[in-house]
């Protein structure tokens, strides 16, 4: 405990002159100060590219993607998904709590510099010991008194009685080595940390939402293709029967063709399976009962290929400054660099001035007279001396959860490119096969029309109109299945360059 001098021993001015070079020594700060990481970032879009460089043209600068990508769509169902998971999600919850809870801890931590004040009051029954130290020291004070004075004094002493006492005891400890304000840096440090959580985890849930969403949709088109495919192999079944109880064909291709339709419709049960899973998902992903968003989530008409904008990324120097993660990263790294300066200003003395004014009396009667006043101020000093290098072995703690957030903030950020890189490729990649599809549909839907002509003229059989029709609801399946491809493609791009999380950085802030 540190030693308190009474106050009769130290003037009162010279106490005050004491505080006021205190407080001249507080503008000193332990630790380093905080720079600003610059992340690494390619000149142009043509730069740190590893994919097809005839892909490298597709990509603009002059505008940027919209936070709220994923209605480009123009879907509604999407929309109300979307809207549904941010006002709802557990995940999004979760992390706006982890954000109230920095904020509680910042308000914590700036509340260290303030005066401490403390209101107190006690009332207890005592009784003095006829032989304790006040015996004692009244043997010394009383020798040459008679022995019957001194029984009746030592019994007058001795007999129990109520003391009643109350006050006010006031505390501030100087911060003089900057302990409080770097406490209070590196709370505001974790404030932002954990809004650029939750701003990563809103993107997380709209792409998540969206590709779940996609993805349902492809399975349905699915389902959908495959029941027309069903129908016309039924059909050509019952034409190949026919023309074998004719004579015409053999059993061979009937019982083949039999194969093929089994085989088709045992297809059907796994991706109504799938279906339901796809939708639980979505669900899940909303805070939603399994089957809750059933009739939101109904099959839909096939729109095609989305309508999707040209990719306009903006500068990629902005877009590493858009990434919840990265901005995360390098709010960590400033938490810890100010946790420095908090373990070193813990190696250094801590001055506390205190006061305190006390009213105490035996008798209840006389607690408020001003004869019952007691106070005492001034300065308490802590030295640190010997700690067993605990301290300095915090200090070396905190350094070393330094340079562990520099290396983690370096490879968020080679990790982001590697992410944007991904989704570049991939997403153009899908393009083009996307364009392929679409042309092999148009030839199949033109051969169909031609095998259609055909058979009304009577220059071919309806079996060959039936192996048409088959090939182009292939090729319609296909399509459709890169089509999902092609929207989960994009809804990954907008989530690798940090969109979407605008709106909640703002409400953080």
């Amino acid at each position: 405990m540190p030693f308190i001098p009474p106050a009769s021993s130290i003037p009162i001015r010279q106490a005050i002159a004491s505080s006021l070079m205190a407080l001249a020594l507080a503008g000193c700060t332990m630790g380093p100060n905080f720079t600003k990481p610059a992340p690494s970032a390619p000149a142009d879009w043509t730069s740190w590219r590893s994919g097809d460089a005839s892909l490298h043209g597709a990509i603009g600068t002059d505008a940027t993607l919209p936070a709220d990508w994923w209605r480009a769509f123009n879907d509604p169902v999407l929309d109300e998904l979307v809207r549904r998971g941010f006002a709802a999600s557990p995940d999004l919850q979760t992390a706006a709590l982890h954000v109230a809870q920095a904020r509680v801890q910042r308000g914590s931590a700036a509340v260290q510099g303030l005066p401490q004040i403390n209101a107190s009051g006690q009332v207890s029954r005592q009784r003095q010991s006829e032989h304790g130290a006040s015996t004692r020291l009244l043997n010394v004070v009383s020798s040459s008194s008679s022995g019957s004075d001194r029984d009746a004094l030592v019994k007058l002493l001795s007999e129990p009685f109520t003391l009643y006492q109350t006050g006010l005891d006031a505390s501030w400890e100087l911060d003089l080595w900057g302990k409080v304000r770097r406490s209070l840096e590196a709370a505001d440090a974790g404030v932002a940390q954990q809004a650029a959580l939750l701003d990563h985890a809103r993107l997380s849930l709209a792409s998540d939402v969206a590709r779940n969403y996609f993805d349902l949709r492809a399975t349905q088109r699915k389902i959908a293709l495959a029941r027309e495919d069903i129908t016309a192999l039924k059909e050509r079944t019952d034409l190949l029967s026919a023309r074998t109880t004719g004579g015409i064909n053999n059993h061979f291709d009937l019982e083949r063709q039999r194969s093929e339709l089994q085989g088709i419709e045992a297809q059907l049960p796994a991706l109504l399976a799938q279906e339901a899973a796809q939708a639980n998902q979505i669900a899940l992903l909303l805070g939603e009962r399994p089957g809750a968003l059933g009739d939101l989530l109904k099959p839909v008409a096939d729109a095609g290929k989305p309508a999707l904008p040209d990719l306009a990324l903006g500068l990629p120097s902005e877009i590493a400054l858009c990434r919840p993660d990265i901005r995360a990263a390098e709010a960590r790294l400033h938490s810890v660099t100010a946790n420095i300066g908090v373990a070193k200003a813990d190696m250094y003395p801590s001055i506390r001035l205190g006061g305190g004014f006390n009213l105490e009396s035996y008798r209840a009667e006389n607690l408020f007279d001003w004869a019952s006043r007691a106070w005492s101020i001034g300065p308490s000093v802590s030295l640190p001396l010997f700690d067993g290098g605990r301290r300095k072995r915090v200090v070396q703690l905190r350094e070393l959860e330094q340079k562990e957030a520099a290396v983690s903030y370096q490879q968020t950020v080679l990790q982001a490119w590697q992410e944007i890189d991904d989704a570049l490729n991939g997403y153009t990649a899908e393009q083009q096969q996307n364009a392929m599809l679409a042309a092999r549909l148009d030839s199949a839907r033109a051969a169909f029309d031609l095998a259609s002509a055909r058979y009304r003229g009577g220059v071919i059989t309806w079996l060959d109109v039936i192996d048409s029709q088959r090939t182009m609801l292939q090729a319609s399946r296909d399509l459709a299945d890169s089509n999902g491809r092609l929207a989960t493609r994009y809804a990954a791009l907008n989530k690798a360059i940090g969109n979407a999380s605008e709106s909640t950085a703002a409400k953080a802030n």
